[in-house]
């Protein structure tokens, strides 16, 4: 008998809830365990179901939608999180995909798009499904060959303490221990980095970061205790 993908919904418009539950309820492989309309309601929700997939609403009601996905990212780290959006500022969204979503869709995606996000295999965390429009995707473009060429901007706040941490020498567990966070939640962003900046290693992005004058210069890294 195939495990069925548990799925919780979050969304304060009780109408669209209840459709979705119906449709992927109907799904003989989608297991619906909960829904919730606000950030406090949603984490309670995760932390009790731990489910594979969380439907989450960017408009949230509560936290701010990143602080709310940091959090799910801590308490159940092997939850993948899909977005659902009526817009798509690329600003948000590339700032989501930093915090290791997988998955954006606009509210107008089809059935189809949105039932192949929920599916995406588990432990895939470095897939990333992405329905948006033709513009945002162009700025997300436009922002990620920026990132590959300029020092202005490159990376979040958080991956800049990281890289800092990283550039004297702390292992992913000290870093994530002194962050507050999830050990998998440090290579994400680690392996974000290395994305952005376009290297091999973490001596060669501790090097590139700070010829690009993201990190103070001083000595190489050291290898981690």
């Amino acid at each position: 008998m195939t495990t069925k993908i548990t799925l919780a919904l979050v969304d304060d418009h009780e109408l669209l809830v209840d459709g979705l539950r119906g449709m992927f309820e109907a799904q003989p492989d989608v297991d619906v365990v909960g829904s919730a309309g606000d950030s406090d309601s949603a984490l309670a929700l995760v932390e009790e179901t731990r489910p594979n997939v969380l439907l989450l609403d960017v408009s949230i009601v509560g936290a701010p939608v990143t602080d709310t996905v940091e959090t799910v990212r801590r308490i159940s780290p092997d939850t993948r999180i899909v977005m659902l959006s009526v817009h798509d500022d690329p600003r948000i969204v590339a700032r989501l995909i930093d915090l290791g979503i997988s998955g954006y869709l606009l509210k107008s995606a089809r059935w189809d798009e949105l039932l192949a996000a929920v599916r995406m295999g588990d432990g895939l965390h470095d897939r990333l499904l992405l329905s948006l429009s033709r513009r945002s995707l162009q700025q997300l473009g436009e922002g990620a060959a920026h990132a590959a060429t300029s020092g202005g901007g490159v990376l979040s706040e958080r991956q800049v303490e990281i890289m800092t941490f990283t550039s004297v020498g702390l292992s992913n567990q000290q870093i994530a221990t002194r962050l507050g966070v999830t050990e998998p939640t440090v290579k994400r962003h680690l392996h974000n980095i290395f994305t952005k900046l376009g290297a091999v290693s973490r001596l060669d992005a501790v090097n590139r970061a700070r010829d690009l004058g993201i990190i103070p210069a001083g000595s190489p890294v050291a290898r981690p205790r």
